[in-house]
């Protein structure tokens, strides 16, 4: 199968796939996306449906990094990272983070639609009770809470001695009157890969650091030229990709001078099936840094159906048109 690209005249070859979820998370129950071959590898172009053609080239302009260039040099081996526990009961939380992968970081999803704090707390408390007091635990509400209910759920959370908050509300100015009310380090995500101006955090004292995901900034180049220009520490995260998806974090990980966080790019597990045999998993809490090559066999397993194809191809096409606009 080829496709025409942004980067090359010529046509190349794709993959359009589908992944199901074995736990819903964010309202997401399976994962689709499109990976790209080129010289140098694979890339995956993966954004959610509810993003526009506009937002999403950024999505394509790293999967074409990634397929066409090395990525840049690693000053690490490997990469330590949390495990991610979606809006679920305590006991399926507290069996998350005592799996077999030896994270000893874990991030909670909180502000769930249907939800109320308490379940955050039980879910929360149960994250703590398994980890112990040696344990990190982080809280990603995904701007779900008004800037009054944040600050009342992270006193309420407070006690499980957080290690940030993030993107407690949605808006900059909102995290900026939040960070100025609570105790608890924030960390802002949506407020950066979604922002036209991605600095605007930094100059409001908004946030304490920042979350950079590959495919939404644009790739690993773009996100080390952001991570130069913030003032603040910076932790790298999915956004819910393949095993190839990931590589691209890990290399980001891998690359940048400081890593003060466990990164969130153990999410593979979430899904049923990958692109590769062997998915991506962390062992004793950390990634090899490596490239990941898709396996034929899983491949055919999860390919798409013809109509979604169709509308994969159809997304390329509108995000490449996007991309050359900006090129010239």
């Amino acid at each position: 199968m080829t496709a025409r690209s942004a980067s090359s005249p010529g046509e190349r070859r794709v993959d359009v796939f589908t992944l199901s979820m074995n736990v819903r998370f964010r309202r997401v129950e399976r994962r689709e996306g499109m990976l790209i071959h080129g010289p140098a590898g694979v890339g995956e172009f993966s954004p959610f449906w509810d993003y526009d053609a506009q937002e999403s080239a950024s999505w394509l302009a790293a999967a074409l990094e990634a397929a066409d260039e090395p990525f840049p040099a690693a000053v690490r081996d490997t990469v330590p990272v949390n495990s991610t526990v979606p809006a679920v009961d305590p006991e399926r939380a507290r069996a998350i983070v005592t799996g077999p992968h030896g994270c000893r970081t874990a991030k909670v999803k909180v502000a769930e639609p249907g939800q109320r704090l308490d379940d955050d707390v039980a879910r929360v408390g149960a994250v703590r009770d398994a980890l112990g007091p040696g344990g990190r635990v982080r809280v990603d509400a995904n701007g779900g809470w008004s800037v009054a209910e944040a600050v009342r759920a992270i006193a309420a959370l407070r006690e499980f001695d957080l290690e940030y908050v993030e993107q407690p509300t949605a808006g900059v100015d909102e995290l900026a009157a939040v960070r100025r009310r609570v105790d608890v380090p924030i960390a802002a995500d949506e407020s950066i890969r979604r922002a036209s101006d991605p600095l605007r955090v930094q100059e409001l004292d908004a946030a304490d650091l920042a979350v950079l995901k590959v495919q939404p900034l644009g790739g690993v180049r773009a996100c080390l030229r952001l991570a130069e220009q913030l003032t603040m520490p910076v932790v790298v995260s999915s956004a819910l990709e393949s095993s190839v998806g990931i590589a691209a974090g890990v290399a980001l990980a891998a690359a940048l001078p400081d890593l003060p966080y466990a990164c969130g790019l153990a999410t593979t597990s979430m899904f049923t099936a990958d692109v590769v045999t062997d998915p991506w998993r962390p062992v004793d809490g950390v990634l090899d840094v490596r490239r990941v090559t898709p396996d034929q066999h899983a491949l055919d397993a999860v390919r798409a159906t013809p109509d979604d194809e169709r509308r994969w191809r159809d997304r390329l096409a509108a995000c490449a048109a996007l991309l050359e606009d900006r090129q010239s």
